[in-house]
């Protein structure tokens, strides 16, 4: 009897549940491309990027990709993605403490996010990648004005994925979807190095 009674219960939960779901699908009637920023000071912004990436090349979707601040190491999203027509353009030149080249710095922002603006005005891109971004504009290697400008003015189907630590608070208001991702342990902070295949 009781476990009749759970049963009950639980079915009246679950349609209760249904139907909330189901009123909140017929109210998305609108059909545009997406800003998506994932933020955050925890590990897993780019992946949950190039999660999204590699779904929509999985649905016949193009994509573009720019990747600020990565340097030459092997790269584990370009080598899946790249051959299955993905587009990269990467800055290559590595984390800013290592370089400690300010202008050669900006000079490598600047020609990635010439190939990244570019994607962003094309309408054969489904989505666009812009992968630590945030950095760029935090470091003032670009202008924050002329990036929004380009994500704000892209073609109406076109959805952009912006990652990287500090999002700008501007990109934050545009954004449709904002993740933020946060710290809880990182195995390197225990002493555990980086790993090819689950770090990069």
């Amino acid at each position: 009897m009781e476990a009749r009674a759970n049963t009950d219960r639980h079915r009246q939960r679950q349609q209760k549940l249904k139907e909330q779901v189901d009123t909140r699908v017929a109210a998305a009637t609108e059909q545009k491309g997406v800003l998506i920023v994932f933020t955050g000071n925890g590990k897993g912004k780019s992946t949950a990027a190039f999660g999204t990436a590699t779904r929509a090349v999985g649905h016949g979707k193009t994509v573009g990709v720019a990747q600020f601040i990565k340097g030459q190491w092997d790269n584990g999203e370009y080598n899946t993605l790249q051959p299955l027509g993905v587009e990269f353009h990467i800055m290559g030149t590595g984390f800013t403490w290592e370089t400690q080249d300010r202008e050669a710095d900006i000079q490598a922002a600047e020609a990635v996010w010439q190939e990244g603006r570019r994607m962003l005005a094309d309408p054969r891109y489904d989505l666009v990648v812009l992968d630590e971004l945030t950095y760029m504009l935090a470091y003032h290697y670009l202008d924050t004005l002329d990036v929004i400008a380009a994500i704000v003015n892209r073609p109406e189907q076109q959805s952009v994925i912006v990652t990287g630590r500090g999002c700008h608070t501007q990109l934050l208001e545009l954004a449709d979807t904002v993740s933020e991702v946060r710290p809880v342990k990182h195995a390197f902070d225990s002493g555990i190095q980086a790993q090819a295949g689950i770090d990069w």
